[in-house]
């Protein structure tokens, strides 16, 4: 089988990649080049396509760099600077696996011949019924199966996740073993496009006019002033400019249009239920209980959920703390273990 394998720059995909390469199959790494502006943190920057290609080196397998800092550009930080102007508050790694990583890859790879593309994520895709899964990695501290959740049976049938069923410590071993420069390089933990000493205050300034606004309790009375609204999320307790020593207050709700940040005690921030939109299905769309999950490596909570179009009500069985517009929410099964849809809470 011939397989074209993302290869980041990291240790999962190199080792993804020397798996495949192991049973047989014919490899073709793959480095996406996608950020064109700087860049000193995630996935993009020059020294990681330079660790990918070095590490296809070592294990004798083709090395290809595709451009597409335009689909990249459009579908990620297009969004993503729009939703912070609009007071949301976006996933772009999600969004940069939706569109790009996965969507644009396999296109290429479909028309350069290839019969599956592959990554590095730590996720497990199965059969079950005559269908398809998607289940959480062996390695719950690394599971990113919340990441891929976007992913069908059409997408499922053409994706290899070699690392999916091992522990990170395995995978550091067999890249020690192998010899590969990249067995000891830490993960990637930040918005690559977002740089460590600029940060989203920078990036988002030079795009998008920002704006000051009153921060209040939530009896109207104000407590302070915050110097942009558009990089305040629900749920923040820090960088609020508030005087310490007090009850700790946390972001309740952001009214851009009154030009406002309402704070309050963290059981101001319980809800009930919360509506997601913009939801796709691993299978055939679930309804019932489920187990719901708001966050990368955040943990997962039973809830009831119904299902309207693309649109899914989700109704805690306790009031969970709540989920800022704009982020993930993925559905799992009871037993917590397969992928069952998600989408983007409102």
């Amino acid at each position: 089988m011939s397989v074209m394998v993302a290869m980041s720059g990291g240790v999962d995909s190199s080792v993804a990649a020397a798996l495949l390469a192991r049973e047989g199959h014919d490899v073709v790494g793959v480095t996406m080049r996608l950020w064109g502006g700087e860049s000193d943190t995630g996935c993009c920057s020059i020294s990681d396509v330079d660790d990918a290609r070095r590490s296809a080196d070592q294990l004798g397998i083709e090395h290809l760099v595709f451009n597409f800092t335009d689909d990249f550009d459009r579908h990620v930080v297009a969004p993503y600077v729009a939703a912070h102007a609009a007071g949301t508050t976006p996933n772009p790694c999600i969004e940069c696996n939706r569109a790009v990583k996965f969507a644009r890859l396999a296109e290429r790879a479909d028309v350069l011949g290839f019969d599956a593309v592959a990554t590095g994520h730590h996720a497990r895709i199965g059969r079950r019924d005559g269908r398809r899964t998607l289940a959480r990695g062996h390695d719950r501290a690394k599971d990113q199966s919340y990441v891929v959740h976007m992913l069908g049976q059409d997408d499922l049938a053409r994706t290899r996740f070699p690392i999916g069923g091992l522990d990170k410590t395995e995978v550091r071993r067999l890249a020690a073993e192998l010899g590969l420069r990249t067995a000891a390089k830490p993960d990637s933990q930040d918005v690559c496009f977002i740089t460590s000493t600029g940060g989203r205050t920078q990036f988002l300034g030079s795009r998008i006019p920002v704006h000051r606004g009153r921060v209040i309790d939530d009896r109207g009375a104000v407590l302070g002033e915050v110097p942009a609204l558009e990089l305040v999320t629900v749920g923040q307790r820090k960088g609020l400019g508030l005087p310490g020593g007090g009850p700790k207050r946390f972001v309740l709700g952001v009214d851009r249009g009154a030009g406002t940040v309402v704070v309050g005690g963290e059981a101001g921030l319980l809800d009930e239920a919360i509506g997601v939109e913009s939801v796709s299905w691993v299978d055939a769309p679930v309804a019932g209980e489920v187990l719901v999950q708001t966050s990368a490596h955040g943990t997962p909570h039973e809830a009831t959920i119904e299902h309207d179009g693309d649109s899914v009500g989700v109704t805690w069985r306790d009031p969970q703390r709540r989920v800022a517009p704009g982020q993930s929410v993925v559905f799992y099964d009871l037993g917590d273990r397969y992928v069952l849809g998600g989408g983007i809470a409102r």
